[in-house]
């Protein structure tokens, strides 16, 4: 576990983004991900709960939920679509959806995360403050390249809402985390999308007819074969539902 060699608790964005020029600094919303960080070099803190970024808001067919919202916030809003707050719960315990944050959760990007794939199929666009002024990054594109997120935070997340979803995930139990997990979408455009846990380094969006490129890594819970034939199950099983 990582010591902590300074804390901070800046309550503006350049004070955060002031504070993230120094070496060995370390971003904390909800604090699970320091606590978990291996390595024995101590880190500086920048606390990002002043900020205000907590709030979440519905507003001409999309949310945006601010970056240190708990998942557990996102559990409990009327306003967050029904497969996004359902994934949200099914993330972690509850003692750990009411740290983690919904930035957190973006910026380490699980492989595993239900939340993540839920977010993809929603069209979510990820919003980033940086020394050089606030961007609008697709999640897509945030997952592929980190580097993005080098010097800056998450400040939110913009997805859409409507249309028809559902999800469909295998594990060796019912408590464990999914090998594979399957998440579809039909948005209000009548364009699907479908995204994909277990696969890849991180979640993806995958054409309903891409199942044949993927070329996932093979672990203790399943090889390589297994995982792709288990994507093509899920796949079709959510697409034939949203389709319904």
């Amino acid at each position: 576990m990582a010591s902590i060699r300074e804390y901070h608790r800046p309550a503006s964005l350049d004070g955060v983004l002031t504070l993230l020029g120094r070496e060995g600094s370390v971003v904390i919303g909800g604090g699970t991900v320091v606590t978990t960080q291996p390595g024995d070099d101590p880190v500086e803190v920048v606390d990002l709960q002043a900020l205000g970024l907590d709030t979440i808001v519905s507003e001409n067919g999309s949310v945006t939920i601010g970056a240190t919202a708990r998942l557990q916030d996102v559990v409990e809003s009327a306003d967050v679509p029904d497969l996004l707050a359902g994934a949200a719960r099914r993330e972690a315990p509850n003692t750990i959806r009411n740290a983690a944050t919904v930035g957190g959760a973006v910026a380490t990007g699980d492989p595993d995360s239900g939340f993540l794939a839920a977010l993809l199929v929603h069209d979510a666009v990820v919003h980033v403050a940086g020394p050089a002024g606030s961007i609008d990054v697709q999640l897509p594109d945030l997952l592929a390249d980190r580097s993005l997120l080098t010097g800056g935070i998450i400040t939110g997340v913009t997805t859409g809402t409507g249309g028809q979803a559902a999800w469909a995930a295998t594990g060796r139990t019912p408590a464990d985390v999914p090998i594979v997990a399957a998440y579809a979408r039909i948005g209000p455009d009548g364009a699907v999308r479908l995204a994909l846990t277990g696969v890849a380094a991180s979640p993806v969006l995958v054409e309903p007819d891409g199942i044949a490129q993927l070329d996932p890594a093979a672990d203790f819970r399943g090889s390589a074969a297994y995982r792709k034939a288990l994507a093509g199950v899920l796949a079709g099983r959510v697409l034939e539902e949203v389709a319904s």
